[in-house]
């Protein structure tokens, strides 16, 4: 459907006014009136509705039909390029859908299998010694360790260096282990969909790109729609992104050619069109679509919620398909309300954009007679001597991160996580869904997490460590890492411990408990050998859970 121009839209042209309105038709059965639909969909986005701002823009279908496109804020604040529909955004990780859906293309026509081994295509794997297979990888239960994070630990966080898949794949070659045995757990890795994107390459014979333009992007007529294999590509009526750090904005663009896990570039009007694709299939069939939308397991046999790049779940008691994204400035969220047949797209080109919680905000509007009100929380009322017992700063045994419980406004609260709902004496709730369960064990108090993914975690109350100048001085030496292709330095500088690597990183490490320390660069776990000597440290991040680093050269004692 071709969008209307509206008085407003031309006068932007000239005037660098806020497009606020490109389509516009009544709402197909929903309770609110057009005027009032408008008035609040404006409201949503007013913090965006200025010429000295970047800006999102926001497209709704129901039924298959586009009842809303909106835009605002400026595209390009050198320029004065306003935001419309037709503006192109980067659309973060809502990319993966169309990775997967790439793969299943080819393992639909006997090409390949989702269960064949990974190395089977990209033999520069490593071998770990279990099967790690296509379909670990589109469900982010491989283990393997995300390529952004260790790049991160190399000194070049993305966007600092024009990364390509040759960049993935010597990442990839040089890690010595895995998060997880495959399935055991979930963690999200970009990893596996950039390995995906170079198996649909080579088994194709065609570039990626290539193959989806043809497969899936002209079919579904998404003419706005590419990739950004070639970052120093012009593409035009591009939105430029944008940083917003201390009430200055500055550009934040994604200066890379790696694809598959993101970089798809294109608007919401395109992505209603994939969507609509998901109900009334022109690419695949039925058993495709429901392939995509089906959820994986755990080898506890719990079920994870997440498809072929796609979460599955509930907002507000409907049912939800949906991913979100984010690659440097740009901020993305696409969902589908398949029960309602109500789809919503937006698309921001700033990190403060909100882009899902806008989104759901605008579909509030479009669900009011679906929405179901929240089930009233259980009638348990802790004392707050009850919820005390509880409180303490807490480790996960699973990977050492540290979480802090604590009572304020008479309820418990986990920091970061927020307010714990009781269901009984010793059982919460977590706003995220998650079932704590609180007990004693060995003397210990420990608090059981079982997420609403199926991931399980135990985490035991610990002291927080403080230690003494000379105990610090056990940690310095000097530290190597094959993985992350890094060397640093730990040092004692008067009553702290730093953190040293070239050209210029100075970071302090914060006491956490015994032998863990707090850093920019994530959690750092010293490893003591039989002796009890220091031999090496772990960095554990939220992508990289175990990442060594080997003391090569202690450093000398200070003289006395």
């Amino acid at each position: 459907m071709k969008p209307r121009r509206s008085l407003a839209r031309f006068a932007a042209l000239f005037t660098a006014v806020i497009v606020v309105t490109v389509w516009q038709a009544a709402p197909h059965g929903q309770s609110a009136p057009a005027a009032s639909l408008d008035d609040k969909v404006n409201a949503i986005f007013a913090r965006w509705d200025s010429t000295s701002t970047p800006g999102c823009t926001i497209a709704v279908s129901v039924k298959g039909q586009v009842v809303l496109g909106k835009g605002y804020g400026m595209a390009d604040l050198e320029h004065g390029a306003v935001v419309t529909p037709e503006t192109i955004f980067e659309a973060g990780s809502v990319a993966k859908q169309f990775t997967a859906a790439a793969v299943l293309l080819l393992a639909r026509e006997g090409k390949l299998s989702l269960d064949d081994p990974a190395r089977k295509y990209v033999p520069e794997l490593p071998d770990y010694g279990q099967p790690l297979t296509i379909r670990h990888m589109l469900q982010h239960t491989s283990g393997l360790r995300d390529w952004g994070t260790m790049a991160d630990l190399n000194g070049w966080p993305r966007t600092t260096r024009a990364h390509t898949h040759a960049h993935v794949l010597d990442i990839a070659s040089r890690q010595t282990a895995l998060n997880f045995k495959p399935d055991a757990d979930w963690s999200y890795s970009n990893t596996g969909y950039n390995l995906a994107a170079i198996i649909v390459s080579r088994v194709s014979g065609e570039s990626f790109a290539e193959f989806t333009r043809k497969r899936i992007i002209e079919p579904l007529g998404m003419s706005r729609t590419s990739w950004r294999d070639d970052y120093t590509r012009i593409v035009r009526n591009r939105a430029m992104a944008y940083s917003f750090r201390a009430g200055v904005f500055s550009t934040l663009m994604p200066f890379e050619s790696v694809h598959g896990n993101g970089g798809l570039l294109t608007t919401v009007g395109d992505l209603l069109k994939w969507n609509e694709n998901l109900d009334s299939p022109k690419v695949g069939d039925a058993a495709f679509v429901a392939d995509e939308q089906r959820s994986g397991r755990l080898d506890n046999g719990r079920e994870h919620g997440y498809g072929l790049g796609l979460f599955l779940g509930t907002y507000k008691g409907v049912r939800e398909v949906y991913h979100g994204g984010a690659t440097a400035g740009y901020r993305a969220f696409l969902t589908r309300f398949p029960d309602q047949r109500v789809s919503v797209a937006s698309l921001c080109n700033v990190t403060a954009g909100a882009a899902e919680s806008y989104a759901h905000a605008v579909a509030d509007l479009f669900l009011a007679d679906a929405i179901r009100p929240d089930p009233a929380p259980p009638a348990v009322k802790l004392s707050a001597a009850e919820l005390g017992a509880y409180a303490g700063f807490y480790r996960s045994r699973k990977r050492g991160l540290v979480t802090t419980v604590i009572v304020a406004q008479d309820a418990l609260r986990m920091t970061p996580g927020g307010a714990l709902q009781p269901q009984s004496g010793s059982t919460f709730r977590s706003p995220g869904g998650a079932a704590i369960e609180f007990s004693v064990t060995a003397g210990a108090m420990t608090m059981r997490v079982r997420a609403a993914n199926g991931t399980e975690d135990t985490w035991e109350r610990v002291e927080r460590a403080k230690p003494a100048p000379e105990e610090l001085a056990e940690y310095a030496g000097t530290y190597q890492s094959a993985d992350a292709e890094a060397a640093v330095t730990i040092a004692v500088e008067g009553s702290a411990l730093k953190i040293k690597a070239r050209p210029d990183l100075v970071q302090t490490l914060s006491p956490l408990y015994a032998d863990a320390f707090d850093s920019p660069l994530g959690v750092v776990i010293f490893r003591r050998d039989a002796r009890r000597q220091v031999t090496a440290f772990s960095v554990v991040l939220d992508r990289a859970w175990d990442v060594r680093f080997d003391r090569v050269m202690p450093q000398p004692a200070p003289a006395r």
